[in-house]
């Protein structure tokens, strides 16, 4: 065998995530279910009693 000199590169991939990005997400979409369950807290409780 040859005494050959192989070099090897290394990489370090970093995934950076935006914090403030992901917690505006979140407060959108917590804020999506709020109002979805209000109005069906609405529909059940005022609107359909009356249609009975």
């Amino acid at each position: 065998m040859d005494n050959r000199n192989v070099q090897v590169e290394e990489r370090h991939v970093e995934h950076k995530s935006d914090s403030s990005m992901v917690a505006s997400t979140f407060i959108k979409y917590a804020a999506y279910l709020i109002i979805f369950f209000g109005v069906l807290y609405f529909l059940v409780k005022y609107i359909i009693p009356m249609v009975g």
